[in-house]
């Protein structure tokens, strides 16, 4: 089992960044793919970004593309979610979710979720 921590999360003006951090439990967090994802009031909850086992490979939405960058440092159990240019249709909550099978833009393919952090930006 994997238990994962957000942090990072705040206000920022718009074109400001932030940078998210997962933190996980466990020893064999490198077995897992993980998956930013965000979800803003009245809206489902949509991908961002994600990276597979070794951070080899990455994957990200269109909308959050050239501006986020995803990274993991697997000996120190964290993804990183690094945001630039932020603008106000990127305010959300943000999740970090891992999954066993790899990684995928789909929140039903991952087995486990952390609280998520807040995330506002400001025009």
């Amino acid at each position: 089992q994997v238990q994962l921590v957000e942090s990072g999360g705040g206000l920022v003006q718009a074109g400001g960044s932030l940078r998210l951090s997962c933190a996980a439990s466990g020893r064999t967090f490198s077995r897992y793919g993980v998956g930013w994802f965000r979800q803003a009031p009245g809206k489902d909850r949509e991908f961002v970004a994600a990276i597979s086992r070794m951070g080899d490979s990455t994957l990200y939405a269109d909308s959050v593309k050239g501006r986020f960058s995803i990274s993991r440092d697997n000996a120190k159990n964290t993804v990183l979610l690094q945001m630039s240019t932020l603008n106000p249709e990127d305010t959300a909550i943000y999740y970090c979710a891992a999954d066993q099978f790899g990684y995928s833009d789909s929140p039903s393919s991952y087995d486990y979720w952390g609280q998520g952090t807040q995330v506002t930006v400001s025009s």
